[in-house]
């Protein structure tokens, strides 16, 4: 047996990361991605820019009863600004970004005819589903923290910071309240990764990504309308958004832990369904792209 043939035989491994730094580089050099980061960026901005006009013409700063959640505690204290800012970006601007994303990770590369080039070597099917999957994962998380960040730096130039008074009144540290909002960035990044499942499993149904990103935008809408409906009040608990608003509970003390893990539980597995749906009809596609 040749030297060739052995490498050939040799199998290779399900992981790489030299596949995964390569697709997560090339991911977030996309113009597109840049533009949903930034749109991500500004909104707490915005939403402080107007808090901070209505509070300095003497308004209530959100304290009369609506706005997002913790909205009018930020006035007090800007670290609350970073839990407003996901609390407004979840239901929406956060998955929707991931469900673009997810989309169009196979169906963009079957439509610019470059993924039968990547199956070729050294990737295989299988390993690059999971580094597609691996990728989308690390932006649910990058996209969090963006906005947090975000909202961190504008929480401080506008509005005081200090103790943290929490959701069941006990005070802490603005140290321990950075370390609370780290927690909760990564919370929701976690809630993120039933969205990114769908989506992948989405964009191995088409070869267009702009319709496996509208196909998974669609979906999120359409399930977020059903979880306010309240006569399916029975089906809502296995709406993967049901528990999304559950990181509010690591601002208690002590911390309920029910709906957290209620939350982690219902995304692992709308995570193994799709990303097994997705897995099954990518390694029998025939890619002709």
């Amino acid at each position: 047996m040749s030297q060739a043939e052995a490498v050939a035989r040799t199998p290779r491994p399900l992981w790489s990361l030299g596949l995964l730094r390569s697709e997560i580089a090339v991911t977030f050099r996309r113009w597109r991605t840049l533009a949903l980061l930034a749109v991500l960026a500004g909104i707490p901005v915005l939403v402080g820019i107007a808090v901070r006009i209505e509070t300095g013409d003497g308004g209530p700063g959100g304290g009369g009863g609506g706005g997002p959640a913790f909205l009018s505690q930020a006035t007090h204290n800007g670290l609350f600004l970073v839990f407003a800012s996901l609390a407004v970006t979840l239901p929406f601007f956060l998955p929707m970004s991931v469900g673009v994303i997810a989309g169009d990770s196979l169906a963009g590369e079957a439509h610019g005819g470059t993924l039968r080039y990547l199956l070729v070597a050294p990737a295989g099917r299988t390993r690059l589903l999971l580094v597609k999957y691996a990728t989308t994962l690390t932006f649910c998380l990058v996209s969090t923290l963006t906005v947090a960040l975000s909202a961190l730096a504008t929480g401080a130039l506008l509005f005081p910071l200090g103790e943290v008074t929490l959701l069941s009144g006990t005070s802490v540290s603005f140290g321990e309240g950075l370390l609370r909002a780290l927690a909760i960035a990564v919370a929701v990044a976690v809630s993120l990764t039933g969205v990114a499942a769908i989506g992948l499993f989405v964009s191995t149904l088409t070869t267009s990504g702009i319709a496996a990103m509208a196909t998974t935008v669609g979906l999120l809408i359409t399930v977020q309308i059903l979880d306010s409906l309240p006569q399916l009040h029975a089906l809502q608990p296995y709406l993967f958004p049901h528990y999304w608003l559950s990181f509010a509970d690591l601002l208690r003390d002590p911390v309920y832990w029910d709906q957290l893990e209620k939350n982690l539980g219902l995304q692992a597995l709308y995570a193994v369904v799709f990303g097994s749906a997705a897995w099954a009809r990518f390694t029998t596609r025939d890619i002709t792209a």
